[in-house]
C-alpha cells in the first residue's frame, strides 16, 4: 500500500519521503524540542487568555466593585452622596464583620467574615453566585448563605448549622444557600500567604438581622461602589475619602488592593513571564538543530543534488525540496506541541479550579495563539535551515559532483592544541573534530546550556520557597498563634489571653491603618507596633539580623521602600487614618527584608503616643504547648473580644502542600522539556558525528583499533563538549533564575533570588545522563558497524 502511495508522488517527493524515514530518529529529536516550546507557549497563552476571559465573564455578570471604602460606623443616608460622586456607575452599602466559626471537624478555630445583604432584591454591586439553595430572608437573623469552598471543607449544606461569634455574640446560623462570590475567587484570610479553606470562610446574612446583631442599626461600615467607563479611580477614591473621613474611614482602595483580585492578576503575571522567556529557547534550539542536520544531509547527498541539477532540476525546485523535508519535521513538532498544551492545559485549568473559585474555566486557546506561535516556529526551523539549502541550490552540476577538498587542519585555530604531544592519538582525534567544525561545536554547546539553564531556572522555584518558607516561618515570624481582637483594647485582654494555660510566650502588637507618601508617591499600609525586643514576630536584615526600630522611627520592608522611592534616612509623610487621624514626618531608620506583604514597624508605646491613646493593643503574638492547643483553641473560639485567629504552622503545612501539589507539577513537566532540548541536541551531535565518520572509524577498526578506541573517539567529542557546557548552563540558568525571581515576585510575594548547590548538582547529573544515554543509542550502531560497507566509498 506505502509503494502504491510512493507511485503517485514525483521523483524527488518520494525522496524526500525515503530520506525522512532515514532520519526519522533526528527528526523527531527536533520535533520534540519544536513540540516543547510550542506547547509551553499555549498552555501559558490559553491559560491566560481563559482566565482573563472568565474573570471579565464573571465580573461584569456579578457586578464586581471597583472601589471598596470601609469606615467604623456611618450614617445609610450617605449612601445617597455616594452615589452622586461623579464617576460612580453604582454604590451599595453593607456591614462586614469579623467572625470565628467553631467547626465540629477540627479543633482549630476558623476565621472568616460575615457580610449583609440587601432586605429585598439582590445587591447593586458584588452579586452571589448561588450554587444551589436561596438568599437569606431579611428578618431570620440565623439565616446565611455560606461560602462553597469553606461548605465544601466541611462537608456543609443546606440546613446544616454553623456556630458562630461575631462581634462577641455566639449564634447558630442555618445554611440556606451555598454561594460563589466574585469577591472571593481566591479565598484566603488576611495576611496569610496560601488559602485554607478549612480555616476560612465567608457567609452573608440579611442586611437587617446583621445589624440588630452587631449594634449597626441605620448604619454601615464599608461601601462598594462600581465605576462608569472612563471614570476616574483616584478622583474617586479622594472624594469617598472626604465623605466618609468623620466616620473613621481608613481609606478607599481600588482592585489592585483588593486580596482576591491581586493574586489572580499576580498568577497571570506569571503566565505571562513564563510564556515570553521559555519558548524561545526551545524554539532557537530547533532552528540550531535544523541547521546542523540538514546542513550535513546536504553535505552527504552533495554528488546527488548535483546529478538532479544535471537531470534539469532548478535551483528553486532543489530549495523547495528541503524545505519540504525541513517543513514536515516543523509540522510534526507543531501537531505535539499542540497536543501537549491542550492536554497540560485542561490540567491546569483543573488545577487553577481548586484555588481559583471561579463557577467555571474552560481551557481555551485562541487561533490567534495557534497562528503566532505556529508563524514564530515555523520562521525560526525555515531559518535556521535557510543557510544550509541556500548553499545547496547555489551549486552546479560539475563541482556538486566533485568530492570537496578534505579539511586543512594547518591554518585552523587551535592547531597547535590538536598536535600537542600531551595527548594521546585518539584524544587528538577528537580535538581536531572540534577545531574542524568550530561553529557546530559552538552551537552544541550552546544547545546543552540551554537545557542545563532551563534546569536551574525551573528548580530556583523550589530554592526560593524554601527559602522564602525558612525566612518567613522560622527566622522572622516564630509565633504558633496570631491572635486578633474584634477592636483595639486596654492591655488587660493582652494579659488575659498571655495568662491562658499552654501560652508558653506572648508579644503584643498594635496595627494601624496609614498612608506613607514620599514625594509623588503613595501607599496604604498597616503600621505595626511590636515591643522593643520583640522576638516572635520581628523584622530582619538580608543576614538574618533583628532590626530593632529607634524612637520615633520607622522601619520599612525594601519592597514598600521601593514603591514609596525612599531609603533609609529619609524623612516620610505619615497620615494616620484612624483615631485621632494625626498627620506626621517621620524618618526612615532602616530597611528591612521580608518575602511576604509589605510592612512598617515601630515600637508600641512610640505608636501608642502618636494616636494619642494609653497602651492600646490590636492583637497578640503566642507560642503555645502543642499539648495544651486543643483546649487553648476552645477558650478562643469561646472569647467574645477575639475576631480572628492565625495558626503558623497550620499556613506552613498548607504551603507545603501546595508546593506538592502544583509546583512539583510543574517542575516534573519543565524536567521533561529540558531533557528534550538535551536529547535533541546531544543525540544529533552524536549521530552527525557518527554519519560523517563512519568510513573513518571503520578504518581505525581494520587498523586495530578496539571497539572501546573508536568508540572513545567518536563520543568523547560530545562528552567533551557537554562538560564544556556545564559551567555555561550554569552562568546563563543562574541569570534566568534572576531574572524569573524579578519578573515573577508580585506586592503579595517575592521571590529571594538564591540557588542551592544541589540545584546545579541536579541540573548537572540530568544533563549527562541524557548525554550517556544519547550516546549509548549510538554506540550499539558502532557496535554493529559493517566495516567493509564503511570502506566502500568515501564521503
Amino acid at each position: 500500500m506505502v509503494g502504491g502511495l510512493l507511485n503517485w508522488l514525483s521523483a524527488l517527493d518520494r525522496k524526500l519521503v525515503r530520506d525522512l524515514w532515514r532520519m526519522k530518529a533526528q527528526g523527531l529529536a527536533i520535533a520534540l524540542v519544536i513540540a516543547g516550546g510550542v506547547s509551553v507557549h499555549l498552555l501559558a497563552a490559553g491559560m491566560l487568555s481563559s482566565l482573563e476571559e472568565t474573570r471579565k465573564a464573571y465580573y461584569e455578570r456579578y457586578l464586581f466593585a471597583d472601589i471598596w471604602a470601609p469606615a467604623v460606623r456611618a450614617p445609610d443616608a450617605l449612601v445617597h452622596d455616594i452615589r452622586a460622586i461623579d464617576g460612580v456607575q453604582a454604590a451599595e452599602t453593607r456591614i462586614r464583620m469579623p467572625a470565628l466559626f467553631d467547626m465540629e471537624t477540627m479543633n482549630e478555630p476558623a476565621s472568616g467574615a460575615v457580610i449583609s445583604l440587601p432586605d429585598a432584591g439582590e445587591p447593586a454591586v458584588n452579586r452571589l453566585h448561588l450554587v444551589r439553595g436561596r438568599l437569606p430572608s431579611s428578618e431570620q437573623r440565623e439565616e446565611i448563605v455560606l461560602l462553597q469552598a469553606f461548605a465544601d471543607a466541611h462537608e456543609l449544606d443546606l440546613g446544616d448549622t454553623l456556630p458562630a461569634t461575631i462581634y462577641g455574640g455566639r449564634s447558630e446560623l442555618r445554611i440556606v444557600g451555598i454561594a460563589l462570590s466574585p469577591e472571593y475567587v481566591y479565598a484566603i484570610a488576611p495576611g496569610e500567604m496560601v488559602p485554607d479553606d478549612r480555616l476560612f470562610g465567608v457567609a452573608w446574612m440579611g442586611r437587617r438581622a446583621l445589624a440588630r446583631s452587631v449594634n449597626q442599626d441605620g448604619a454601615f461600615n464599608e461601601a462598594v461602589i462600581r465605576l462608569a467607563r472612563g471614570a476616574s479611580e483616584a478622583a474617586v477614591i479622594a472624594e469617598l475619602d472626604r465623605i466618609l473621613d468623620p466616620y473613621g474611614a481608613p481609606g478607599a482602595y481600588g482592585r489592585r488592593d483588593q486580596v482576591s483580585d491581586a493574586f489572580v492578576s499576580s498568577e497571570m503575571e506569571q503566565l505571562e513571564t513564563m510564556g515570553s522567556v521559555i519558548p524561545p529557547i526551545f524554539l532557537l534550539v530547533a532552528a540550531f538543530l535544523v541547521n546542523v542536520v540538514i546542513g550535513r544531509m546536504i553535505a552527504v547527498q552533495r554528488a546527488g543534488i548535483g546529478l538532479m541539477k544535471a537531470f534539469g532540476y532548478s535551483s528553486t525546485e532543489v530549495t523547495l525540496h528541503y524545505l519540504k523535508m525541513v517543513g514536515a519535521i516543523a509540522f510534526a513538532g507543531l501537531a505535539l506541541g499542540a497536543a501537549a498544551g491542550i492536554w497540560l492545559g485542561r490540567g491546569m485549568a483543573m488545577l487553577y479550579m481548586e484555588y481559583f473559585r471561579f463557577p467555571f474555566l474552560v481551557f481555551d486557546i485562541r487561533l490567534a495563539d495557534f497562528a503566532l506561535v505556529g508563524g514564530i516556529a515555523l520562521a525560526a526551523i525555515l531559518g535556521g535551515a535557510a543557510f544550509a539549502v541556500r548553499r545547496a541550490a547555489a551549486l552546479n552540476p560539475a563541482e556538486a559532483m566533485t568530492p570537496p577538498p578534505p579539511p586543512d587542519y594547518s591554518r585552523a585555530v587551535g592547531t597547535r592544541l590538536t598536535q600537542s604531544k600531551v595527548f594521546d592519538q585518539q584524544t587528538r582525534m577528537i580535538l581536531r573534530q572540534i577545531v574542524r567544525w568550530p561553529w557546530r561545536a559552538g552551537l552544541t554547546v550552546a544547545g546543552v546550556a540551554a537545557s542545563g539553564a532551563l534546569l536551574i531556572g525551573t528548580m530556583f522555584f523550589t530554592d526560593a520557597l524554601d527559602e522564602m518558607i525558612e525566612t518567613s516561618f522560622t527566622i522572622a515570624n516564630r509565633q504558633d498563634v496570631t491572635v486578633v481582637f474584634a477592636e483595639p483594647r486596654s492591655q488587660s485582654a493582652f494579659f488575659s489571653i498571655a495568662r491562658q494555660p499552654g501560652v508558653m510566650a506572648a508579644e503584643p502588637f498594635r496595627a494601624v491603618p496609614a498612608r506613607l507618601r514620599h514625594g509623588p508617591a503613595q501607599e496604604r499600609i498597616s503600621i505595626i507596633g511590636a515591643p522593643l525586643e520583640a522576638s516572635l514576630s520581628r523584622l530582619i536584615d538580608e543576614q538574618g539580623r533583628t532590626i530593632t526600630p529607634p524612637p520615633g522611627g520607622l522601619v520599612l520592608t525594601a519592597d514598600l521602600a521601593a514603591k514609596l522611592g525612599a531609603r533609609a534616612g529619609d524623612i516620610i509623610g505619615v497620615e494616620i487614618t484612624e483615631g485621632r487621624r494625626p498627620h506626621l514626618e517621620m524618618p526612615i531608620a532602616a530597611i528591612a527584608t521580608s518575602y511576604v506583604g509589605s510592612g512598617a514597624r515601630m515600637e508600641i508605646g512610640d505608636l501608642n503616643r502618636l494616636m494619642g491613646e494609653g497602651p492600646v493593643v490590636s492583637g497578640a503574638f503566642l507560642t503555645v504547648d502543642p499539648d495544651s492547643t486543643d483546649a487553648l483553641y476552645t477558650r478562643l473560639k469561646e472569647a467574645p473580644v477575639v475576631a480572628g485567629v492565625s495558626l503558623q504552622t497550620m499556613a506552613m503545612q498548607r504551603l507545603d502542600e501546595l508546593m506538592d501539589e502544583s509546583l512539583g507539577t510543574s517542575i516534573f513537566v519543565f524536567v521533561i522539556f529540558a531533557g528534550l532540548i538535551a536529547l535533541g541536541v546531544v543525540y544529533n551531535a552524536v549521530r552527525i558525528s557518527y554519519a560523517e565518520r563512519q568510513r573513518e572509524l571503520a578504518s581505525l577498526r581494520v587498523l586495530g583499533f578496539s571497539r572501546g578506541d573508536v568508540s572513545y573517539i567518536l563520543l568523547g567529542e560530545v562528552a567533551f563538549l557537554t562538560l564544556l557546557a556545564l559551567p555555561v548552563g550554569a552562568a546563563a540558568g543562574t541569570g534566568l533564575a534572576w531574572y524569573m525571581a524579578s519578573a515573577m515576585s508580585s506586592d503579595m510575594f517575592r521571590l529571594p533570588f538564591i540557588i542551592a548547590p544541589a540545584t546545579y548538582g541536579f541540573a548537572a547529573i540530568v544533563v549527562l545522563a541524557i548525554t550517556a544515554a544519547s550516546s549509548l543509542l549510538v554506540r550499539r550502531q558502532i557496535d554493529r558497524l559493517d566495516m567493509a560497507e564503511a570502506l566502500k566509498t568515501g564521503e
